[in-house]
């Protein structure tokens, strides 16, 4: 390992909103945080806002500094790409941030019930094959993890270059009824004139270079409702 990485590492250590939990805090049991990071981590009352897969937490970080009256928590199991965002967090004294490095699989250990407010996921490996449904974070698996945690009416976000994704996004919500507050397969062409266009993360400049749309999905889950798989008719899409 170089000393750059090292150093890293050595500062992840050392900044107390950086939680890096071992797997012998999470196996078979809630971290010792749930329920408790808007009390004991942040220390205020204010709406709670995941960035589920933050990579360099662009969007955690730039979210935090338009909307200081939000907490906002970026999760990614890649420490190296989740230093930058917390080296931003630290260099402009970011209040309502904090990072977690752990799977998202993983996440029903760290969030309550109706604790979270807010999901934001963005340019995910869009995992299309049939047999990779089950790792898509917009699968009905993963929806029925979010609902356990987010509060009444709670909203997913989805930004992402992938069309088969978007498209499988929308026959999921559909499929169980939830209301879609904006959808649409090209962004920037589109009449939306939210937060989200302020920020644009590493990959999206690169997809943008390369020409390609981005699509932007935002709905409300329904926590009563159980989510199933879908058959879809062209698995290998």
């Amino acid at each position: 390992m170089g000393k750059n990485k090292l150093r890293k590492w050595s500062e992840m250590d050392s900044w107390d909103f950086v939680i890096q939990p071992g797997f012998n805090e999470i196996f078979g049991k809630d971290f010792r945080l749930k329920g408790k990071w808007k009390s004991e981590f942040f220390r205020n009352g204010n709406p709670l806002v995941l960035e589920l897969g933050c990579g360099k937490g662009e969007y955690t970080t730039g979210l935090a500094m338009m909307y200081p009256e939000k907490n906002f928590v970026g999760i990614d199991i890649k420490g190296a790409r989740m230093w930058r965002g917390a080296r931003t967090a630290h260099d402009h004294s970011l209040k309502n941030v904090g990072f977690l490095r752990t799977r998202i699989e993983f996440i029903r250990s760290f969030f309550g019930e109706g604790e979270v407010d807010e999901l934001w996921i963005t340019f995910p490996d869009p995992q299309m094959k049939r047999r990779r449904e089950k790792k898509r974070l917009t699968s009905p698996i993963f929806l029925n993890s979010y609902r356990t945690f987010l509060a009444p009416g709670g909203i997913v976000h989805l930004k992402t270059d992938s069309k088969p994704l978007f498209d499988y996004t929308i026959k999921v919500i559909e499929h169980n009824s939830l209301k879609i507050n904006f959808a649409t397969d090209n962004l920037y062409e589109s009449d939306y004139s939210g937060e989200i266009l302020a920020i644009k993360t590493h990959y999206e400049k690169l997809f943008l270079l390369k020409g390609f749309p981005i699509t932007y999905i935002q709905f409300e889950v329904n926590n009563e409702v159980r989510f199933e798989l879908l058959e879809e008719k062209n698995p290998e899409q």
